[in-house]
């Protein structure tokens, strides 16, 4: 049977229906367009996410060079929807990127992040995650964006606080919805957390419970179909976004969906099947990089994908010093053989 979830296998955020309710995380370094576009190709995600883009990088390339930050590259071409997400502290400067983003390249939604616990964010720029601790200026930011963006929705990405000793996310979600904004993600940790211990699903549905309108969407430790199944039958959320799970395992959106919808599962990828997948992630870097930036940017993706492969420690330390096309190749092929009764050397 199909999961009996309130708002059917979708989630309504201000103008826009996103089928079936799961989200990819914005992630800086990994969800780029190359991994975005292999997403899209596996299926089985409802709304994709660029990597967070800094609104004052944003602002300074634009004033310098005419020209859009790396991350937005391919952003005003790639299939709809997608998600943008933004961070900085000040609330003009980021109505104004904002605003940029949404009406001239068409961003499905403008996200903002609050949850980011990196300190060159949430420390040296006093920005992400360590806004939590100001509800009125979380509130501040959003209802200026939200104007600014206006009909396209606004939604954040929060944890549950700054610190375990300071818990805020009920009164900044409540401020995010008091000022206009369409959802709000929440991840189950706090930023002195980092991703140590176990999301913390309850504080999630306590959340959920104080607030009156926006939707709200839970994050943390979803790591397999079963997971999220889970996620939405105890916590009542109305969506779920998926993280480092599915960075090395991106055919994860498509097991979900299959879930939620009371299908079989597909199977995961065979070692040629990943084999491929990797060799195009690897082919869509070198052509927008070249071979030499290409392949290192791929490096970490492809660590990803050795998790839980025979001789993975091994394979992560090779794969991490392949330094061209050629050599990463020859090793994704010792370590995904076409004849899977082969063990890799």
């Amino acid at each position: 049977m199909a999961l009996g979830i309130a708002t059917g296998p979708s989630l309504q955020i201000g103008p826009l229906r996103i089928t079936p309710p799961v989200l990819m995380a914005p992630m800086a370094g990994f969800t780029d367009f190359a991994f975005r576009r292999l997403v899209r190709g596996l299926g089985g995600c409802g709304l994709l996410a660029t990597e967070m883009v800094s609104a004052r990088e944003f602002f300074h390339r634009g004033q310098r060079r005419r020209e859009l930050p790396e991350r937005l590259w391919s952003v005003a071409e790639e299939p709809r929807p997608l998600a943008v997400q933004l961070w900085d502290n000040d609330p003009a400067l980021l109505a104004d990127v904002a605003a940029i983003v949404a009406h001239q390249l068409g961003a499905s939604v403008i996200d903002l992040n609050f949850g980011c616990p990196a300190p060159d964010v949430a420390v040296k720029a006093q920005s992400g995650a360590y806004l939590l601790q100001y509800p009125d200026r979380v509130g501040q930011i959003v209802a200026r964006v939200a104007a600014a963006c206006a009909p396209t929705p606004v939604t954040a990405k929060i944890r549950l606080g700054f610190s375990q000793k300071a818990i805020t996310a009920v009164a900044v979600a409540q401020a995010i919805e008091d000022a206009g904004g369409a959802a709000v993600t929440i991840h189950g940790r706090t930023a002195d957390q980092m991703y140590r211990g176990k999301a913390d699903w309850e504080q999630i549905a306590a959340v959920k419970a104080r607030l009156r309108r926006i939707r709200v969407v839970g994050n943390g430790d979803l790591r397999t179909p079963d997971d999220v199944l889970a996620a939405f039958r105890r916590y009542g959320v109305d969506g779920v976004m998926i993280g480092r799970a599915a960075l090395g395992q991106p055919w994860l959106f498509r097991q979900i969906q299959a879930a939620l919808h009371g299908q079989p599962i597909p199977a995961e990828p065979s070692a040629t099947e990943k084999r491929q997948l990797l060799l195009e992630h690897l082919q869509l870097l070198v052509e927008r990089y070249g071979p030499k930036r290409g392949t290192v940017l791929m490096r970490p993706a492809a660590v990803r994908y050795g998790y839980g492969l025979p001789g993975a420690k091994i394979f992560r330390a090779q794969i991490s010093q392949a330094a061209n096309p050629q050599q990463f190749a020859e090793i994704v092929e010792r370590y995904f053989p076409s004849d899977q009764g082969c063990a890799p050397p």
